[in-house]
Formats: structure tokens, C-alpha cells, sequence
């Protein structure tokens, strides 16, 4: 039985879930655990003045299109879901991801992510 330390719990908090590499760090060793959940605590945590949860979802969204990485960017649709992003936002991430990605990659990871937002009833 894996006992989660300090980090792991916060982080379980900030992002609801507790990531698969922190589950397979916490495997390995508890403190390599720990230092991978501090990792994304720092970046999944809202700071004043900072970016909100739903601007950093659509951020790693429109990187994760550019890069033609659909499987993550369905994943991150479904958040962004959860965090109240509109359609005209999922909408400019995905334009911004074809002028920084191509066009090419825009064809590709289109279908699946068009897809995905209807079932969100976007």
C-alpha cells in the first residue's frame, strides 16, 4: 500500500486526481514522488496576479494541438470543460495552435478534438 506523502495530497487537491507519473514515481520511491508532485503543484497552482486554472488548461491545450498530441488534448478538453472554458476560447486555442503547429497538424488533431466538443455540447 502506497501511503501519500505531504505534496501527493496537496497536489491531489490542486488538481483532483493524482497524476500517473506521480503514482508511478511514488512506486519507486517515496521522495522521488514527492519531488514530482512539488514539480506540478508549482505549476498547477493559482497564484494571485497569476494565470487561472482555466488559462494554463488552455495553454497546455493549444501546445498540446500544435504538437498533434490529440490523445492529450482530448484529455485536456475534458478540463477544460470542468473549468467553465467557452467555445470561442477552446476555439482560439485551437486557431492558435494551427499558426504555430501548421496547418498540417491542425488537419489532424481537428477531427478528434471537433469531435470530443460536441459531446461537451460545445
Amino acid at each position: 500500500m502506497i501511503i501519500m506523502g505531504k505534496d501527493v495530497k496537496e497536489l491531489e487537491e490542486i488538481k483532483g486526481f493524482v497524476p500517473r507519473a506521480v503514482g508511478y514515481a511514488e512506486q519507486i520511491n517515496e521522495d522521488f514522488a514527492e519531488g514530482i508532485a512539488g514539480f506540478y503543484k508549482a505549476v498547477w497552482y493559482e497564484r494571485e496576479g497569476g494565470l487561472s486554472m482555466k488559462q494554463k488548461h488552455l495553454i497546455v491545450f493549444a501546445i498540446a494541438c500544435s504538437n498533434n498530441n490529440t490523445d492529450s488534448a482530448v484529455k485536456i478538453l475534458q478540463r477544460l470543460h470542468q473549468v467553465g472554458a467557452t467555445r470561442a476560447e477552446i476555439n482560439d486555442a485551437m486557431m492558435i495552435a494551427a499558426w504555430t503547429g501548421g496547418i498540417q497538424n491542425f488537419t489532424d488533431f481537428s477531427s478528434m478534438v471537433l469531435k470530443e466538443m460536441k459531446k461537451h455540447g460545445y
